[in-house]
């Protein structure tokens, strides 16, 4: 097998993992695990430019009992494969060796292949007794939230007679402890995370779902779902015992990085991704990292809301010293890019950034504010691509206008 691209000009497999090249490579591998490729398209990309990338294919594969749709992964690396590319099938011509799996198969989580069936799930919720007594298969339903293919997967489960609804993670054995860790810290302190109501040895999360509506969803309401006050509080409620926990660095401390992957798939956009980042890097060289209780991750797609106050944070695994600001801007980023809305729902969405961005401006230093948040909408830049959305150079573009935007506010 000798698909064009293996070779060192491609040491990250970009080029040969997103584009026809690949087509020799998941023929083989489909071919090794008993079926025939049919047709394949690319789903979705993780690039680390000049390190590693990682792609998912939705494929249609004959296998000796009919016809199914399939989904298949492929991870390349300049330095070779990683220890637990071991757990995929490792393909190799010449000097580049790459992992190849079929979901839910994935090498980094393990726990994937039992929560990706009903009936496995079934037995997981019998056997910790979450409903009360034995769940058969037709109880349960599943429904994939969100995969990042050897990062992290999470699924909702919907269990009938009793009508109740989990939510699992399905996590990395090296972060399976930081991240419970994280959930009951909260908890305990009487923040309203996600309750653990089981865990499972291939490192499952299952989390009771929250009350209220999710602010993604409420940010299109006719009222304000909440205040800026409210959410500010919120993350002023964090417990003190987040700042002992491990320091990430800001989403602003990665800019360069982000600006290098989005300037990697959109080449025309590389002139002003420049000039933002060194805007940004001015602005905020010499301010420390902050030690206060941080979010990490804080946006509108992870709360919960319910008579006008937030009742429910999700996606705690990002929790840990920081600053304020950082939050803060994080969540005007992703109010600043919520895509493919309306002229009713953008004009909600914009009546809320109006409102709440002038509050935060009395909290922390609005050229910050700004300048970070700008450096957010970088990192999400890198979304459409990854996700091989239908029109995702026109929707990077405008995720960068808002980035533009903001920076030649302070500028």
């Amino acid at each position: 097998m000798s698909p064009a691209g293996f070779g060192g000009h491609d040491a990250d497999g970009s080029a040969l993992l997103t584009t026809p090249a690949v087509d020799p490579l998941l023929r083989a591998a489909v071919s090794h695990a008993g079926g025939r490729l049919d047709s394949w398209r690319l789903e979705h990309v993780d690039a680390n430019p000049g390190r590693s990338t990682t792609a998912t294919y939705l494929a249609s594969v004959t296998w000796p009992y009919g016809s199914r749709s399939e989904l298949l992964g492929v991870s390349a690396r300049s330095s070779g494969p990683a220890t637990s590319d071991s757990n995929a099938e490792i393909f190799a011509d010449g000097d580049r060796e790459v992992a190849v799996w079929l979901y839910p198969d994935d090498p980094d989580l393990p726990g994937l292949a039992r929560a990706a069936y009903p009936d496995r799930m079934a037995e997981v919720i019998t056997r910790l007794g979450l409903v009360g007594r034995p769940v058969s298969p037709g109880q349960v339903s599943l429904h994939m939230i969100g995969y990042r293919p050897r990062r992290r997967a999470v699924l909702r489960v919907d269990v009938t007679d009793p009508r109740i609804t989990f939510f699992v993670k399905v996590l990395r054995a090296e972060t399976f402890d930081q991240i419970r860790t994280r959930h009951r810290i909260l908890t305990d302190a009487g923040l309203p995370a996600p309750v653990i109501v089981g865990t499972t040895a291939d490192h499952l999360l299952i989390l009771a779902e929250l009350p209220g509506t999710p602010l993604a969803r409420a940010i299109f309401d006719p009222d304000p779902p909440c205040t800026a006050e409210d959410l500010i509080g919120l993350l002023d409620a964090m417990p003190a015992e987040v700042v002992a926990l491990e320091r990430r660095p800001a989403w602003s401390d990665a800019v360069e990085h982000f600006a290098q992957m989005v300037s990697a798939a959109m080449p025309s956009q590389a002139g002003r991704l420049g000039w933002m980042t060194s805007i940004i890097g001015q602005g905020l060289t010499g301010i420390p990292a902050g030690d206060e209780p941080t979010h990490g991750d804080f946006h509108e797609g992870q709360l919960h809301v319910c008579g006008g106050r937030v009742c429910g944070v999700l996606d705690v695994d990002t929790i840990g010293p920081g600053r304020r600001v950082d939050d803060l801007a994080c969540l005007v980023a992703h109010l600043s890019t919520v895509q493919r809305m309306d002229q009713v729902q953008a004009g909600r969405v914009h009546r809320l950034i109006r409102e709440w961005v002038p509050v935060f401006d009395q909290r922390v230093d609005p050229t910050g504010l700004r300048l970070r948040a700008a450096a957010v909408i970088i990192s999400l830049a890198t979304g459409p691509y990854r996700g091989q959305e239908p029109h995702w150079e026109h929707e990077t573009v405008t995720i960068l206008d808002a980035a533009e935007a903001l920076v030649r506010q302070v500028a």
